[in-house]
């Protein structure tokens, strides 16, 4: 826990220092809702294929999920799901092109979860 999922488009993979990006959500998630930087994974998974809006733009496009233990507030998840966006913009702002598309989403990790 954290379990961080991080969905990129093409564009967005080539526009993203994601080793970087990731070091800063760990702390940015170790600040926020208060675990432990170690008990922080993130895997980056690429979407092929992606179409936003009428297909006329290869803008890159990411989607950030994170899974918590259950007992965050509402108002936590929603301040850490703004950080994040805020984050994947700064990381984002030098690539030029497009207007990227990102959007992050906090979630409650459901009670079979299990770890070693």
């Amino acid at each position: 826990m954290p379990q961080i999922t991080v969905d990129c488009s093409p564009g967005a993979r080539s526009a993203l220092d994601r080793r970087k990006f990731a070091l800063a959500l760990h702390h940015l998630v170790v600040d926020t809702v208060e675990t432990r930087l170690e008990a922080c994974k993130t895997r980056f998974r690429p979407a092929e294929e992606t179409v936003v809006g009428d297909g006329g733009t290869d803008a890159p496009l990411v989607h950030v999920g994170i899974a918590l233990l259950p007992g965050r507030s509402e108002e936590v998840k929603a301040r850490l799901s703004q950080a994040v966006v805020d984050l994947l913009l700064e990381h984002l702002a030098t690539a030029g092109g497009a207007p990227p598309h990102v959007s992050a989403e906090i979630r409650d990790l459901e009670p079979s979860y299990r770890k070693r």
